[in-house]
Parts: structure tokens; C-alpha cells; sequence
């Protein structure tokens, strides 16, 4: 089997990073856990990862699709997800991104490659105006459902997990997942695909409010460079490259990649 992910920030891993720098995320999870179950049936798995952070959705559907479906040899299976970052910014067209979302779903099923589509999980909750955040998510993942289902595509919902929306699960940015959460939506992932239970909750933390000194930081470690970023028009993503924009074999471990 060969699997491709594409996306932004949350298909590549940010807030899952590695003691060598590098991220990992849910969607390498997916792939440890598919060659493990794969190698059960005597198959292997190869893995190619196109998503790059900060990325729009117009650019994941076209220049990361694109890529993906002229790797060769051909991908089997491609997970999705994009337009979290379309809809921090004002004026986002929502019904514009269900359109390029079903173009998309389109075509990876008129190229013979499974689509997974994924709504990205939901940190609204802690956000500045996350209200506004959290009723644009619920829209775009209400109608990326409903598109999935008439074509016959999986879709996973993290969004509308609330397990998930803990702040257990998130990074001290409040935007990107933790390690946690990675392995939760990973869980999530291999459980829509049958090479999984559904995913059991991390555990017990405290629930305490954050502090003010806490919230300070935040605002000045991670707020203002973000909106120093779109005053510049520069995005986190500016002049990276994917992690692996070629197939890697995966080799099965035997310690499961879900702990």
C-alpha cells in the first residue's frame, strides 16, 4: 500500500516534535500503524508526506494534489485536510472551500486513489474570537460531511470530537496539537480505516483556569508574531519543503505506534 498526506500544519505534525527537532504528527502515527497491521498480511507500506504548514486550501487542492497524484508509483490511499488557516483570516468565502474540498475529493476518486478527508480538531475554545473560528468550523465541517457521504468518502471528524478540545491535547500555542492529540487523531484515523479500537481518552489532568503570567506569554510568544506575520504577508510555511515528498518504506515496529 502507498499513502500520501496533504495539508498544512496538522498533517505535517507541528506540535509533535521529536528530542532532533524534526515533527512526526498523526499522520506518520497512520503510517506506523498501517505497516504494522499490513505486515500481519504479509504487505508493506511506503509513505510520502506533502503538507507544509501555514498553507491556504487553494494550494493544498492544487500544488500539494497535484503532487501527490503524479507520485509514481500511484498513492492508494490520501489523507486530507486544509482550510484551518482560511478561516482565521476575515472574509473567507466558506461555501468557496466545500467547492475546492469536493474538487478535490473528486479528483482522487476519478485518479483510483482513496480520499480520507479529515476536519482538522478544534482549539476554539482557547483562541482569541474563537467563537467566530468555531462557527465557521462547524459549518465547514457540516458541509465537508455531507459531501463525503454523497461521494462515498470516509470522513473523520476531529472537529466535532470533544474529547479532543481538552487542553490536555494542545501545544503551548493553543493552534497545534500536542503529542496527545496527534496520537488521538491518529486513533481516530486507523480506527475509520478498520486497523483500530477507537482511541481511549489520554487520562486525567487538571482542569485549573490558566493563569494571567500564562496568558501573557502566550499573547507575546505566540499572538503577536502570528499577526506580526500577516501584516508582512509572510506565512510559516514561506520556502519549506515537504518532510517526505517521495515514498519512504515504513518497517513495522513491534511496539505499537499508539501508546
Amino acid at each position: 500500500m502507498r499513502y500520501v498526506a496533504i495539508g498544512d500544519s496538522f498533517s505535517e505534525g507541528m506540535g509533535d516534535e521529536l528530542p532532533d527537532g524534526t515533527v512526526r504528527g498523526w499522520t506518520d502515527l497512520v503510517a506506523a500503524g498501517l505497516s504494522a497491521g499490513l505486515a500481519g498480511r504479509g504487505e508493506t507500506l511506503e509513505y510520502a508526506n506533502l503538507a507544509i504548514r501555514g498553507r491556504l486550501l487553494r494550494p493544498i487542492v492544487t500544488t500539494q494534489l497535484d503532487a501527490a497524484l503524479a507520485l509514481r508509483p500511484a498513492a492508494d490511499l490520501l489523507t486530507f485536510n486544509g482550510g484551518g488557516n482560511d478561516m482565521m483570516r476575515a472574509g473567507v468565502d466558506l461555501a468557496q472551500l466545500v467547492a475546492m474540498i469536493e474538487q478535490a475529493v473528486r479528483r482522487c476518486v476519478d485518479a483510483g486513489v482513496r480520499p480520507v478527508v479529515l476536519s482538522g480538531a478544534d482549539p476554539t475554545a482557547q483562541l482569541p474570537f474563537g467563537r467566530t473560528i468555531r462557527r465557521r468550523g462547524e459549518y465547514l465541517t457540516a458541509a465537508t460531511r455531507e459531501l463525503c457521504a454523497r461521494h462515498d468518502v470516509t470522513f473523520v471528524d476531529a472537529f466535532g470530537d470533544e474529547e479532543i478540545r481538552h487542553h490536555r491535547y494542545w501545544s503551548t500555542d493553543r493552534l497545534h496539537l500536542n503529542s496527545a492529540g496527534h496520537r488521538r487523531v491518529a486513533g481516530l484515523v486507523l480506527h475509520a480505516l478498520g486497523f483500530a479500537e477507537p482511541p481511549e481518552p489520554a487520562g486525567t489532568a487538571s482542569g485549573a483556569r490558566r493563569r494571567v503570567a500564562e496568558n501573557a506569554r502566550y499573547y507575546r510568544e505566540h499572538v503577536l508574531p502570528w499577526i506580526q506575520r500577516r501584516l508582512r504577508g509572510q506565512s510559516s510555511g514561506d520556502n519549506r519543503d515537504p518532510k517526505y515528498a517521495r515514498w519512504e518504506l515504513i518497517e513495522p515496529t513491534a511496539q505499537s505506534p499508539l501508546p
